[in-house]
């Protein structure tokens, strides 16, 4: 009864008469009740999670409400019931947890699209905070011009693409104050790993650098697209990251996670400034790689990474390539396209000149094999065939030929004399039909000279 209520009420938010606003807390909470209870009856489940689903789609207000009253380890838990139970009940809190992560990113848009003001004190504020992390900048020099100087040199070796005015590199949207938002995540909740490559990299040549805020704020706008950060939900998709729902700040630790293999492979591919954006594809195929594993942590993606090495996405690019049909790739089907009628007419030309040149054919009689010979050839207008013996010149308009037989079809094949020959001469033998009951019945002098006078 409980499950047909449930669809009942559905079906009636459906139509819209009713806001999803006005559903209130102790309702969510009963909802959220039925799908934390362990072994619920599986028709109340799905509706159940059918109905939070609707609840997050249709109202901003709410979704805050039902992610805190529907823990994900609960959903999990569901999935890692009974086979049977698993079949019945595993779409449901798949499409759920999808949908919750898509809600959870997009929550990210807002400051994704936002760009920095550089007159703004505050927003300034924590570039100074990136700065004095990295080099204890707690004791400013004294002298505006000296400081400004000190600065200048601090921000070129942050990474920063306008050092004299790091507020501009975040201008741009995306990733807009989102990349900013990251930074100073991993300047203070991972110090020691933020101070080690920015360090690192002012210790390098100056061609092996790797830009620290440039490549952040690049990697955020990657992450933000992999992750399709602000787009909607796709109403036929399910696939989610179990990894995003085991840690607060799964986004924030996400990034440290990448920016981390990002200095790792830069290193590994020994890249200066003008490898940026190769090292970046790179980078880029190392975590969507890494992702379609689904890694339940996000320390298994930390392992996973770690696998995808430069010389192991190198070695998986060129199996890859060895395994596909090369011949079925775009390019090569549009260049044979391209090229095909030019080399069909090529080799119709070398066809009609080699029939022009003609050739003599071996005779046979009622007897065996009979070394009297025979010269056919196509005349140079290619409207008549000339045959004979040598000093005989019949001929066959082109316009009456009817036929080629090849092989045991030939009417001279077919006499019991000619099929007691080796099959060496049934695989030479072809015949050019004209009227109704008369044939040029030719021999090739050998296999190579059949497959000419056949193709053509």
């Amino acid at each position: 009864m409980l499950a047909f209520t449930l669809t009942a009420f559905l079906e009636l938010m459906d139509h819209g008469i009713v806001s999803w606003d006005l559903i209130s807390v102790s309702f969510i909470k009963q909802i959220a009740g039925y799908v934390n209870q362990p072994m619920v009856d599986v028709s109340i489940l799905q509706r159940s999670l059918a109905i939070l689903e609707s609840m997050v789609l249709n109202s901003h207000s709410l979704y805050q409400r039902v992610a805190q009253e529907t823990p994900v380890a609960q959903l999990i838990a569901h999935l890692q019931e009974t086979p049977l139970r698993v079949t019945a009940v595993m779409v449901c809190p798949f499409k759920f947890l999808y949908v919750l992560q898509v809600l959870t990113f997009n929550l990210l848009e807002e400051h994704m699209m936002t760009k920095m003001d550089p007159n703004d004190q505050t927003q300034r504020d924590i570039i100074f905070e990136l700065r004095r992390i990295a080099f204890d900048g707690d004791n400013d020099p004294s002298g505006t011009e000296k400081r400004k100087a000190i600065y200048t040199k601090d921000y070129k070796m942050l990474g920063f693409t306008n050092p004299v005015n790091p507020a501009m590199d975040f201008t741009q949207t995306p990733p807009g104050m989102l990349a900013l938002d990251n930074m100073l995540y991993l300047a203070k909740v991972h110090q020691d790993t933020y101070i080690r490559i920015v360090l690192e990299n002012c210790s390098r040549e100056d061609k092996h650098e790797c830009p620290f805020g440039r490549s952040a704020i690049e990697l955020t706008r990657m992450l933000c697209d992999i992750l399709q950060v602000g787009e909607l939900p796709n109403e036929g998709c399910n696939d989610f990251h179990p990894m995003f729902f085991t840690h607060e700040h799964a986004w924030e630790e996400f990034f440290c996670v990448c920016i981390q293999l990002l200095n790792k492979t830069w290193k590994e591919m020994r890249a200066t400034a003008e490898d940026f954006n190769k090292v970046m594809t790179v980078v880029r195929e190392q975590i969507t790689r890494a992702l379609a594993m689904k890694p339940p942590s996000l320390e298994q993606l930390r392992v996973k990474l770690r696998s995808l090495s430069y010389s192991e996405i190198l070695r998986l690019r060129q199996s890859e390539r060895m395994s596909q049909d090369d011949f079925q790739s775009p390019p090569i089907i549009e260049l044979r396209e391209r090229i095909q009628p030019e080399i069909l007419e090529l080799i119709k030309q070398q066809r009609l000149n080699r029939l022009c040149e003609g050739s003599c054919f071996r005779k046979l009689g009622n007897r065996r094999r009979q070394e009297k010979f025979w010269f056919c050839r196509l005349s140079l207008n290619h409207k008549v065939l000339h045959y004979g013996d040598l000093d005989e010149s019949p001929q066959v308009p082109v316009s009456d030929i009817k036929a080629v037989l090849t092989g045991k079809d030939c009417p001279h094949m077919k006499e019991k004399s000619a099929l007691k020959q080796n099959k060496e001469v049934l695989e030479l033998a072809f015949s050019v039909l004209y009227d109704p009951d008369e044939a040029l019945n030719f021999v090739a002098p050998s296999k190579y000279e059949a497959s000419l006078e056949n193709s053509t």
